[in-house]
């Protein structure tokens, strides 16, 4: 049997150049929700802080930078 304990060890075939673009995801797809609807835990904390201690306080600077890191990862450009 060999030093490989699952049979026979085979090359690993490469995907085709199609099916790889395929599995890619589109950057310029548009985003599945609406600006207002993404992200609602970072977007409560960031509203919250802001009316607390205002926007220049650096809690709340960090915290709109996550908010701003989320609506990314959803596909927004902000």
């Amino acid at each position: 049997m060999g030093l490989w304990p699952f049979g026979k060890k085979e090359e690993p075939v490469a995907a085709p150049a199609a099916a790889v673009a395929s599995a890619a995801p589109a950057d310029d797809a548009k985003p599945k929700k609406k600006i207002c609807c993404a992200c609602p835990d970072t977007k409560r904390l960031r509203d919250e802080c802001i009316a607390l201690r205002g926007e220049e306080h650096a809690y709340c600077a960090a915290l709109i930078e996550a908010h701003k890191a989320c609506l990314r990862l959803e596909g927004f450009n902000v």
